[in-house]
């Protein structure tokens, strides 16, 4: 609703008022950089937990799909350290499919209370089934029935039938405690590109990219225009 005029709002005004970069932002000064992207994603991962973002290890991995079109879904990160960035897909689910396809990916991370944004791209490996499946096995008992189902954005017949389903497949682990899905993968994000994204009110933003040809070379990062 206008507030002089009493009247509607359309979409596009609407969302045209809404505040963004409302709080405190954090600072971030390029110059202060380490010369790992990985330290620098971690310190800023801690900040976000440690000023209580929900879910700060959340991230959005964008894939290829069959298509050629796009294809993007919110995953959790498993793990980051100087060999690239962990997360874990069922094989057979669309993302498996496309990761199997083009084994490359894009994450991104945003903590909007800090303002910041982080964007890693590179190749996709597989690890070994034994970390795979030790990954999978540290899960919830219901985390693990769901991807024994080994049915991720099928359509469902009925709730009732996917509901038997998984009671089925939590009687499984629960008898079998040491069962797992050879489908579960977990993969790393090898990365040749990294940016780092802090939000300013005035919209100078601070973004300073890492590059690297290969995993084998040194990192250089220069600071972008906003």
């Amino acid at each position: 609703m206008d507030r002089t005029s009493g009247k509607p709002l359309g979409v596009r005004e609407w969302l045209r008022g809404l505040e963004v970069f409302a709080g405190p932002l954090s600072d971030f000064d390029p110059a202060d950089a380490p010369a790992e992207p990985v330290d620098l994603f971690l310190g800023w991962l801690h900040e976000a937990v440690a000023a209580g973002v929900p879910d700060a290890h959340a991230m959005t991995l964008s894939t290829v799909g069959e298509d050629g079109h796009p294809d993007a879904r919110v995953l959790i990160l498993k793990n980051v350290d100087h060999d690239g960035w962990q997360f874990a897909v069922h094989a057979g689910s669309p993302k498996g499919r496309q990761l199997a396809d083009r084994p490359s990916a894009a994450l991104t991370f945003y903590w909007p209370p800090q303002g910041r944004q982080v964007r890693v791209r590179g190749g996709v490996e597989p690890a070994p089934p034994g970390r795979s499946a030790a990954d999978l096995l540290a899960r919830s008992p219901a985390a693990r029935a769901e991807v024994l189902l080994g049915r991720q954005s099928d359509p469902v017949d009925s709730r009732a039938a996917r509901d038997d389903a998984f009671r089925t497949a939590l009687a499984r682990i629960e008898a079998e405690p040491g069962l797992v899905s050879p489908q579960w993968t977990l993969y790393t994000l090898v990365p040749g590109q990294i940016e780092f994204w802090q939000a300013d009110k005035d919209r100078l933003h601070n973004r300073l990219r890492y590059t690297r040809p290969d995993r084998h070379t040194a990192w250089e990062h220069h600071v972008l225009w906003p």
